[in-house]
């Protein structure tokens, strides 16, 4: 069964609507504050497993869409990155970024040591480690063409895509109970009156924490943020093909956000700052729609097909982020409210990917109150240096010699 595209589209928005619907009349969803478009997308993904294993009936959607929503939505976050703010939380940045490098180095030992104790090629704990869950399906695909090519890893890239595909799916569950978990050590002092966590005191909430927030804007607005928008996906595709097989790759979407950051910061220089409420607009509608569509389309019998080795590094990965988050991110960010909403947001990319993260965020701010500084550092750790990052740890643990 082909779903054209604006079917797809259809079916996309009947799984925002309902997650929406899930979430309101669910309430151990409310309780662990479930992302809606996860909620809407496990269900569908269900469905689809269901047609496929029962009525032997394959649902395949065209999803031509898909990527540029989600490089609208990067290049939302680079518009909507201010570097003068960005310097106020320096330091924060600079922390996160080495509790996110650390868990890369302990996921790919964690991989190594376990496929060595099954006796398969280690190559397949490296796929179950930062190469897919942190890198995602792009960054999986990309190596495990590698990993084949160069040494002769069969089935490499269908691997890595359903570990990327475990990822994506477990990263959007946790974040919201380990918040949850949290939520409890800090007790209920996180909610209004709490610095950084909203209220009447703080300064008006950043472009994607309140994605239910009616944004004011105009026509012209709108469509002057559009552009920027195209600029920065022609741009930043552009950059990506000049940069392409260089020691300095790096994905189309990370490209697409540094171009949105000089545009945004460029702009504000001359006086022509971006209009912040039409890019909250546009940044949360394609997020809605992407994870929507990533989540409808997951194979799930690709996961049912693993391997018990592969299937178990798996398990092994979701356990460590889950203990990794809870002792070490949110104790190393300062253990408040603002160090909740980042682990939430951990959870989100160390398993799965940037927009999971976001839709982690705000499900738990959505609840429990803003935290600006979660939202200033997460996508910026998340969306590029992570990619930098997990690409100089994966070369480095090729060096060893097993790999030889």
């Amino acid at each position: 069964m082909n779903v054209k595209v604006y079917g797809t589209l259809v079916v996309a928005s009947l799984v925002l609507l309902i997650g929406q619907w899930l979430v309101a009349a669910v309430p151990i969803l409310r309780k662990w504050t479930i992302p809606e478009p996860v909620a809407g997308g496990i269900v569908a993904a269900l469905i689809v497993f269901g047609l496929h294993s029962f009525a032997h009936t394959d649902v395949v959607f065209d999803t031509s869409l898909q990527v540029p929503l989600m490089q609208a939505f990067f290049a939302t976050i680079g518009l909507n990155a201010n570097l003068a703010n960005l310097k106020q939380g320096g330091p924060v940045l600079v922390r996160f970024l080495a509790v996110v490098v650390a868990l890369l180095v302990l996921q790919n030992v964690l991989g190594i040591a376990l496929a060595m104790a099954f006796g398969v090629d280690p190559l397949f704990g490296l796929l179950g480690g930062s190469v897919s869950l942190a890198g995602g399906h792009g960054t999986g695909a990309a190596w495990g063409a590698v990993f084949t090519e160069h040494h002769g890893l069969q089935s490499a890239t269908e691997a890595a895509i359903a570990c990327a595909t475990f990822g994506l799916v477990m990263g959007g569950i946790l974040g919201g109970p380990v918040a949850q978990h949290l939520m409890k050590r800090i007790g209920a002092q996180a909610g209004a009156d709490t610095p950084g966590a909203g209220g009447a005191a703080t300064p008006d909430p950043y472009a994607f924490e309140e994605p239910k927030a009616e944004q004011p804007t105009t026509p012209g607005a709108f469509i002057n943020t559009l552009t920027l928008i195209a600029i920065s996906l022609a741009v930043g595709e552009a950059l990506s093909g000049l940069i392409a097989g260089t020691a300095f790759e790096l994905p189309t979407f990370v490209c697409v956000l540094f171009v949105g950051v000089l545009l945004a910061n460029g702009l504000a220089l001359i006086g022509r700052p971006v209009a912040e409420h039409a890019i909250a607009l546009i940044g949360n509608v394609s997020l809605a729609l992407f994870l929507a569509m990533a989540l409808m389309t997951l194979r799930l019998w690709d996961l049912a097909a693993l391997a018990l080795p592969v299937f178990t590094i798996l398990a092994a990965q979701t356990l460590l982020m889950v203990v990794y988050a809870i002792f070490v991110t949110f104790r190393a960010m300062g253990a408040n409210y603002d160090a909740v909403v980042l682990t939430a947001g951990h959870c989100g990319f160390g398993l799965g990917a940037t927009p999971t993260a976001i839709a982690n965020m705000q499900a738990v701010t959505a609840r429990f109150g803003h935290s600006h500084l979660a939202f200033l550092v997460v996508p910026m750790v998340a969306a590029f240096f992570i990619d930098i990052a997990n690409a100089i740890t994966i070369k480095l643990f090729l060096m060893l010699p097993i790999f030889h």
